[in-house]
């Protein structure tokens, strides 16, 4: 009787709910200010098509509605769809809207089951602008995910507005689609119909590692084919820019410290890139199933092409690192590492460029040229001619890791990590009026950056010059190769560097105690608790300490003490003092 009546004042509660929308019997969240995750069905009473394309006494399609009147129609590409179906299945079928009623689907979502265990390992996403507005770049979207890591996790589409928001995220880092875990995606913004060959692409791939099995990505590798004039396309009325098969950009991101989790699903510490040259990847062939339809069902789809690939070519997670390192000819080679750790990007540590120490803004000519790259913040090195060969080195200067070849590099200091890197700059509302600046050059062009230049007051001015020659110190490092380099190996290089740094900071505070002074003002950096910490803070308590240090031999006018110091400091030997 109880169960009778709880039902009855469920009824009675979804019949008021009804009436109080004015009779409409529409799906429960329509374009509510809470998030929809799924298509709405047609509403209550509304009676599908459902449509026997091949004349064999089955339905093959489904033409209904979602919210708003909007046209769907769903397509069984697999056999099992029966009347009485409210919509297609997400292993395998398609979905094709209509988004401004106009008669033209402009929305397709493709789902397939590539190893036949019943649940989709791929999802595709075709979206076509409306008639009159131009079909090249960047208007469209030709996007595929794969489910590699098997957890059902794919694209983002906000159904409230039937728009693909593969950028919508909860919190700080964790995205709606599948980025997180060992995940791989493919796309280019376009459409299809302006794309001659639909196996090609232009972020072809991008990879997502979990080497831990957490479910988050401590790696992620971009692989970017970048569109070319391409005459004979134009001639047969596809656009004139083109993919062709050779990968020519790529950055790979490393989160060194693996502190990532729950609430900081993303913390990248740094990217290697490299530009220009590349490889040929046409030989990364990647076999398809259940992406057919019926043919009689083409007629649907502004481009029905994709329906008719059986293979996919790219980079897999297996093979990208080997094709990168092995087979890449690269002509330039970029680092940009995350100093005030505030990154919580999906794709990398946004690079700095060889551009003016100074500038700032997008598109304004600085190191922060590019619209995701961080104000200030991060340190960008550049080995414009790949001479280094992407190798690595720690700095005895600064005991930083540091791309050895590298002319040149930047870092803009955001030492309380105010103006945070997130999806991009236009979330912070405000860029830094002014903000400390060091410039690192190679000035005997052997590999080693050698002179350091300060700005720390802000002026644009470099009012210090350290050449490490003139102190006696050798710029010259162990390189480290990181062609072969596992997950593993970036984590243990980045232990190493942390606590080699801390050691000198715990070295430099006992040295300065010899000399009498108080390294209590710097309590709060002596209370590392993290890896992060260790690297971040050692390299500050070192840092005032040796300014502290500075100011005293200079009030003692002892400029043998200064010569000593200046060695020790930039050779990151504070036994230099006691000798």
């Amino acid at each position: 009787m109880r169960k009778e009546i709880i039902l009855c004042g469920l009824l009675a509660c979804a019949v008021g709910t009804v009436h109080a929308r004015g009779g409409s019997s529409d799906y429960w969240n329509r374009q509510l200010q809470i998030g929809s995750f799924r298509l709405p069905p047609p509403p209550t009473g509304f009676v599908p098509e459902y449509l026997d394309l091949n004349g064999d006494g089955k339905p093959d399609a489904i033409r209904s509605v979602t919210r708003d009147d909007i046209p769907v129609l769903w397509l069984d590409d697999d056999g099992d769809m029966r009347e009485g179906d409210l919509e297609g299945d997400l292993d395998n079928d398609c979905l094709l809207i209509d988004r401004d009623k106009d008669g033209v689907y402009d929305l397709v979502v493709k789902y397939a089951d590539l190893d036949g265990d019943g649940r989709a390992d791929l999802q595709l996403i075709a979206e076509y602008p409306k008639e009159g507005v131009a079909r090249g770049w960047p208007n469209g979207h030709y996007m595929i995910v794969l489910d590699t890591d098997r957890d059902g996790v794919f694209n983002y589409i906000n159904w409230n507005t039937m728009l693909l928001e593969c950028w919508e995220k909860y919190g700080i880092s964790d995205f709606y689609t599948d980025y997180s875990g060992q995940s791989a995606f493919i796309k280019i913004h376009t459409s299809t119909d302006q794309m001659k060959d639909l196996r090609l692409n232009w972020e072809n791939p991008f990879l997502f590692y979990d080497p831990d099995r957490d479910g988050l990505s401590e790696m992620a590798i971009r692989i970017v084919d970048t569109p070319q004039p391409d005459p004979a396309a134009q001639a047969d009325g596809f656009e004139k820019q083109q993919v062709a098969g050779r990968a020519d950009w790529v950055s790979i991101a490393v989160d060194l410290d693996n502190d990532n989790a729950p609430g900081n699903d993303f913390d990248f510490d740094c990217t290697l890139g490299f530009m220009g040259g590349g490889f040929d990847y046409t030989d990364q062939v990647h076999a398809l199933r259940n992406m057919r339809g019926l043919p009689e069902a083409d007629r649907f789809f502004i481009d029905p092409r994709f329906r008719e690939l059986t293979e996919l070519i790219y980079a897999d997670h297996k093979n990208a690192w080997n094709l990168i390192y092995r087979r890449g000819e690269w002509k330039q080679a970029y680092l940009v590492f995350d100093e005030d750790d505030d990154c919580a990007r999906w794709e990398r540590v946004e690079f700095y460029y060889p551009m003016d120490p100074f500038k700032m803004g997008s598109g304004k000519g600085g190191v922060d040229n590019h619209p995701q790259s961080d104000w200030a913040g991060d340190r960008g090195e550049w080995d414009l001619d790949n001479s280094g060969g992407g190798r690595l080195y720690v700095g005895r200067f600064d005991g930083r890791i540091h791309l050895y070849g590298a002319e040149w590099g930047c870092w803009r200091i955001d030492q309380t990590a105010r103006y945070f890197q997130g999806y991009d700059r236009s979330w912070q509302n405000k860029a830094p009026k002014s903000f400390a600046t060091v410039k690192y050059t190679d000035t005997d062009d052997n590999g080693f950056l050698d002179c350091i230049e300060y700005d720390l007051d802000g002026d644009r001015v470099f009012e210090t010059k350290i050449e490490l020659k003139a102190l006696g110190v050798d710029d010259r490092c162990e390189l480290i190769d990181v062609s072969d380099f596992k997950y593993g190996d970036f984590t243990r290089l980045y232990k190493k560097v942390s606590g080699k740094m801390w050691a000198n900071a715990v070295a430099a505070r006992k040295a300065a105690e010899r000399f009498g002074l108080n390294t209590l003002w710097y309590a709060k950096l002596q209370q590392p608790s993290s890896l992060r910490e260790q690297y971040r803070d050692g390299y500050w308590l070192q840092f005032y300490i040796y300014k502290d240090l500075e100011n005293l031999f200079m009030r003692e006018n002892d400029s043998a003490m200064l010569e000593k110091l200046q060695a020790a400091y930039f050779s990151s030997d504070w036994a230099r003092l006691s000798r």
